[in-house]
């Protein structure tokens, strides 16, 4: 089998980040086990094609035909003060219910079959760091089609008779797209508003959101309110992270609120966001004052972008005009 490799530094850049995602299961036995932080992870390697994507900067996330090869290093970190065996392994992960999942242990899935590390374990003194290799190699008859896993950093604290021993990992998601051509789109819609009071009186805003394109979605952004009860204005209010749908999935992405948020009614304007593609959009709407949902409302897309963008193009029309007909009074008053 013949494999085109993707490996070659001028293609890469190196990142510094906060470790992607951790596990830790908890312990009977606490004395001299590392803590639940002391080891980290993080991403070295990014195509520069993709490094102004915030997510190729924290995961793998790629598009490669069948027969190909990429190579990416990633770096392990011990911050405690002992010296510790980490096991470094790739396992399966899905999508399920909105949120990108793991599996337990060292459970594989297709994606997770085709990828390795070198080397699988790490022997690190206390402060220190080394790297690995991660090399993903589809095979030539793979299907087209986005596929997910997780490559794990990992601990195990052996504990003594009787107790419980524990395991500490931190990881590094994998998202690859598999096909011939180039990376399928990226693309979705924000369709409705939703909110809700819960049972202890805060308010939030849930966002219907449906994956229109061909790769996995991580949501963030925010949410303003204007036009609110005396002119009043609130927010930007955060997303709440951890909303990731698959391709032709619909979840919600939520915005919690301040508590001093009056009911309404409100102007929402809600802007989301998953790698480099940015949607916006906006509906009226009112809080329950008591707990519950209220209706979903249909969303309208922000037209502000499209205003400013035909503004720009009659302003740019109307010079090119003037520009004319300048030159043309020039040219009559020549020789």
């Amino acid at each position: 089998m013949v494999f085109r490799h993707l490996t070659s530094l001028a293609l890469l850049v190196a990142v510094a980040l906060a470790p992607a995602i951790s596990t830790s299961q908890a312990s009977a036995q606490a004395a001299g086990r590392p803590s639940p932080d002391g080891i980290g992870i993080r991403l070295v390697d990014v195509p520069i094609v993709t490094r102004a994507d915030p997510r190729a900067r924290r995961y793998i996330v790629d598009h490669l035909k069948p027969g190909m090869v990429i190579d990416r290093r990633i770096e392990v970190s011990n911050t405690t003060d002992d010296r510790l065996r980490v096991a470094v392994y790739p396992a399966a992960a899905s999508i399920s219910n909105g949120k990108f999942t793991f599996a337990d242990g060292h459970i594989s899935n297709e994606l997770s079959t085709w990828t390795s590390v070198a080397p699988r374990e790490l022997t690190l003194a206390p402060h220190s760091s080394s790297m690995a290799t991660v090399a993903v190699t589809v095979p030539d008859k793979a299907s087209a089609g986005e596929r997910y896993a997780v490559v794990w950093a990992e601990v195990t604290t052996i504990a003594p008779p009787g107790g419980v021993n524990e395991v500490n990992r931190v990881g590094v998601r994998i998202y690859l797209s598999v096909g011939p051509g180039g990376a399928p789109p990226t693309d979705f819609t924000i369709d409705t508003l939703t909110t809700q009071r819960t049972a202890d009186g805060k308010p939030m805003v849930l966002a219907q959101v449906h994956n229109t394109g061909g790769r996995a979605l991580d949501l963030t952004g925010d949410l303003r309110l204007s036009e609110g009860p005396g002119g009043m204005s609130a927010g930007p209010f955060d997303v709440q992270l951890g909303t990731t749908l698959p391709p032709g999935g619909i979840g919600t992405a939520t915005v919690p609120l301040s508590d001093q948020v009056p009911d309404g009614p409100w102007k929402a304007r809600i802007r989301l966001q998953s790698g480099l593609v940015k949607r916006v959009a906006q509906a009226t709407i009112r809080f329950p004052s008591s707990a519950g949902l209220a209706a979903a409302v249909p969303t309208e897309a922000d037209l502000l972008p499209v205003a400013i963008t035909a503004g720009l193009v009659l302003t740019a029309t109307g010079l090119t005009v003037a520009l004319l007909r300048r030159g043309r009074r020039v040219a009559q008053a020549g020789p």
